[in-house]
Protein backbone atom coordinates (compact mmCIF):
# COMPACT_ATOMS: atom_id res chain seq x y z
CA UNK A 1 0.00 0.00 0.00
CA UNK A 2 2.90 2.51 1.05
CA UNK A 3 4.39 2.57 -2.86
CA UNK A 4 1.28 3.27 -4.39
CA UNK A 5 0.43 6.39 -1.56
CA UNK A 6 3.81 7.13 -2.61
CA UNK A 7 3.37 6.99 -6.66
CA UNK A 8 0.50 9.70 -5.91
CA UNK A 9 2.49 11.67 -4.20
CA UNK A 10 4.80 12.24 -6.75
CA UNK A 11 1.91 11.77 -9.69
CA UNK A 12 0.27 14.63 -7.46
CA UNK A 13 4.11 16.51 -7.57
CA UNK A 14 4.13 16.16 -11.01
CA UNK A 15 1.25 17.20 -12.19
CA UNK A 16 1.50 20.78 -9.86
CA UNK A 17 4.20 21.99 -12.26
CA UNK A 18 1.73 22.16 -15.08
CA UNK A 19 -1.42 22.85 -12.86
CA UNK A 20 -1.75 25.44 -10.37
CA UNK A 21 -4.96 25.23 -9.38
CA UNK A 22 -5.24 22.74 -6.10
CA UNK A 23 -9.20 22.71 -6.34
CA UNK A 24 -9.24 21.67 -10.12
CA UNK A 25 -6.44 19.24 -9.09
CA UNK A 26 -8.41 17.79 -6.99
CA UNK A 27 -11.32 17.29 -8.91
CA UNK A 28 -9.78 15.02 -11.31
CA UNK A 29 -7.61 13.07 -9.33
CA UNK A 30 -10.25 12.61 -6.57
CA UNK A 31 -13.09 10.76 -8.47
CA UNK A 32 -9.98 7.94 -9.07
CA UNK A 33 -7.94 7.84 -6.57
CA UNK A 34 -10.77 8.00 -3.60
CA UNK A 35 -12.38 4.89 -4.78
CA UNK A 36 -8.85 2.76 -6.17
CA UNK A 37 -7.21 3.58 -2.66
CA UNK A 38 -10.91 2.73 -0.35
CA UNK A 39 -10.36 -0.48 -2.11
CA UNK A 40 -7.19 -1.47 -0.67
CA UNK A 41 -8.91 -0.10 2.90
CA UNK A 42 -6.78 3.34 2.97
CA UNK A 43 -9.65 6.14 4.40
CA UNK A 44 -10.23 8.85 1.93
CA UNK A 45 -8.78 11.34 4.65
CA UNK A 46 -5.16 9.52 3.61
CA UNK A 47 -5.77 10.05 0.43
CA UNK A 48 -6.15 13.88 1.12
CA UNK A 49 -3.32 13.93 2.83
CA UNK A 50 -0.98 12.42 0.10
CA UNK A 51 -2.34 14.37 -2.36
CA UNK A 52 -1.63 17.67 -0.34
CA UNK A 53 1.64 16.61 0.46
CA UNK A 54 2.24 16.28 -3.52
CA UNK A 55 0.18 19.57 -4.44
CA UNK A 56 2.36 21.63 -1.93
CA UNK A 57 5.93 20.51 -2.12
CA UNK A 58 6.37 21.66 -6.16
CA UNK A 59 4.69 24.99 -5.40
CA UNK A 60 7.92 26.81 -5.16
CA UNK A 61 9.10 25.49 -8.67
CA UNK A 62 5.81 25.89 -10.90
CA UNK A 63 5.28 28.83 -13.23
CA UNK A 64 2.05 28.38 -12.55
CA UNK A 65 2.11 29.59 -8.92
CA UNK A 66 -0.12 32.96 -8.59
CA UNK A 67 3.48 34.88 -6.30
CA UNK A 68 6.01 33.19 -9.09
CA UNK A 69 6.27 36.51 -10.89
CA UNK A 70 6.49 38.23 -7.81
CA UNK A 71 9.41 36.28 -6.42
CA UNK A 72 11.13 36.87 -9.92
CA UNK A 73 10.62 40.93 -9.28
CA UNK A 74 11.98 41.01 -5.88
CA UNK A 75 15.04 38.85 -6.91
CA UNK A 76 15.91 40.84 -9.89
CA UNK A 77 16.05 43.22 -7.03
CA UNK A 78 19.50 41.73 -6.21
CA UNK A 79 20.17 40.53 -9.58
CA UNK A 80 18.76 41.94 -12.68
CA UNK A 81 20.48 39.08 -14.71
CA UNK A 82 17.86 36.61 -12.18
CA UNK A 83 14.80 35.08 -14.34
CA UNK A 84 12.43 32.34 -14.42
CA UNK A 85 15.35 30.03 -14.64
CA UNK A 86 17.59 31.08 -11.88
CA UNK A 87 14.39 30.83 -9.70
CA UNK A 88 13.60 26.91 -10.31
CA UNK A 89 16.92 25.95 -10.13
CA UNK A 90 17.84 27.73 -6.89
CA UNK A 91 14.66 26.06 -5.39
CA UNK A 92 14.72 22.67 -7.11
CA UNK A 93 16.88 21.40 -4.27
CA UNK A 94 14.96 22.61 -1.23
CA UNK A 95 11.89 21.12 -3.17
CA UNK A 96 13.28 17.63 -2.90
CA UNK A 97 14.71 17.81 0.47
CA UNK A 98 11.00 19.12 1.36
CA UNK A 99 9.51 16.18 -0.81
CA UNK A 100 12.31 13.60 1.02
CA UNK A 101 10.99 14.70 4.24
CA UNK A 102 7.76 14.58 3.54
CA UNK A 103 7.81 10.62 2.01
CA UNK A 104 9.52 9.79 5.23
CA UNK A 105 6.68 11.52 7.55
CA UNK A 106 3.95 9.80 5.74
CA UNK A 107 6.02 6.07 6.07
CA UNK A 108 6.34 6.42 9.62
CA UNK A 109 2.60 7.58 9.50
CA UNK A 110 1.41 4.80 7.89
CA UNK A 111 3.76 2.35 9.48
CA UNK A 112 3.05 3.64 13.02
CA UNK A 113 -0.69 3.50 12.50
CA UNK A 114 -1.21 6.84 13.69
CA UNK A 115 -4.53 8.30 12.73
CA UNK A 116 -4.96 11.70 11.04
CA UNK A 117 -7.22 13.31 13.39
CA UNK A 118 -9.77 12.80 15.96
CA UNK A 119 -12.22 10.75 13.49
CA UNK A 120 -9.30 9.99 11.05
CA UNK A 121 -8.20 6.10 10.88
CA UNK A 122 -5.35 5.12 8.37
CA UNK A 123 -7.57 2.21 7.28
CA UNK A 124 -11.55 1.86 6.47
CA UNK A 125 -11.32 -1.46 8.49
CA UNK A 126 -10.77 0.49 11.28
CA UNK A 127 -14.14 2.35 11.38
CA UNK A 128 -16.31 -0.80 10.57
CA UNK A 129 -18.65 -1.77 13.74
Amino acid sequence: GLPLIICFILLSAFLNIFMGSASAKWAILAPVFIPMFMLLDFHPGLTQASFRVGDSVTNVITPMMSYFALIVTYAQRYDEKYGIGTIISLMIPYTLIFLAVWLIVIAVWVFTGLPLGFDGPLYLSSTVG
